[in-house]
């Protein structure tokens, strides 16, 4: 927010481009980017980089994902920088925001979903997971510092794991979800 003259303007840049819209909110609710029947949903569980939220969007499209929700204390799916990661893709499939991470995972369940986490020691490796990812799945993904909790892991049906051939401890949050929703499209 910006004084201008004598008029308030809103702009997240210096200097702008000029262009003024007034747009509608694009986020659903959980509830209706649930609606039917889901196959393969992805979740941000407190995503804090406005890149990797929306580069997870951008990729849960072009995977073919029905849906995205960002669970718990998350940057806004809305924002300029997610917007501008998700290349479109925020408008091209449902995205939700959801504060209560219990909440959703109650709801993703209710929906028929099984639950998958992302975790270091998980017992299945993401290239021995065609098997569990034949069925209809919702990706539980861990913030970027501290991965998931352990009360979110413990409520997982499944636990996978991404080997990591090399000397590097870790993938970055979008690379990590880039690779197990691949496996999810592949495995549909």
């Amino acid at each position: 927010l910006s004084l201008v003259g004598s008029e308030m303007c809103i702009r997240d840049r210096v200097s702008t481009t000029g262009i003024f819209a007034v747009c509608k909110p694009a986020l659903w609710t959980v509830g209706s980017a649930l609606r039917g029947k889901p196959q393969f949903v992805a979740v941000g569980v407190e995503t804090n980089d406005p890149g990797n939220a929306g580069t997870i969007i951008r990729i849960a499209d072009a995977t073919g994902a029905n849906a995205v929700i960002f669970a718990g204390d998350t940057v806004d799916p809305e924002s300029s920088k997610v917007v501008r990661a998700s290349a479109g893709s925020l408008f091209h499939l449902p995205v939700a925001r959801e504060r209560n991470i219990k909440d959703v995972v109650g709801q993703l369940k209710a929906q028929g979903l099984q639950i998958v986490a992302t975790a270091m020691d998980g017992e299945v490796p993401l290239d021995e997971a065609s098997e569990v990812l034949a069925k209809p799945t919702a990706w539980l993904f861990g913030n970027e510092a501290h991965g998931l909790p352990s009360e979110l892991l413990e409520l997982a049906d499944h636990r996978v794991s991404i080997p990591i051939k090399g000397s590097a401890e870790s993938l970055n949050l979008a690379t990590a979800a880039a690779m197990c929703m691949w496996e999810s499209s592949k495995a549909l």
